[in-house]
């Protein structure tokens, strides 16, 4: 496991803080705050749209924690 940027530890954190830290984060809790932020990209920034700047980074955060 890759050691994660500040911003998907940040996003991590609020998840695990909400979720609870029982053992640790496991693949179900990466797989689930990466869908929330892809949740929030498609309501901030809808796909159709030119202006892709705040989706992106939402999106790159999301592919980091899914590859965990």
């Amino acid at each position: 496991m890759s050691e994660l940027s500040p911003a998907a530890t940040a996003v991590l954190n609020a998840y695990m803080n909400n979720c609870g830290w029982l053992d640790g984060p496991f693949e179900k809790d990466y797989r689930c705050a990466a869908a929330v932020l892809r949740a929030a990209a498609d309501q901030v920034v809808p796909a159709r749209l030119e202006s892709y700047g705040i989706r992106y980074e939402l999106l790159r955060i999301a592919d980091e924690l899914e590859a965990q």
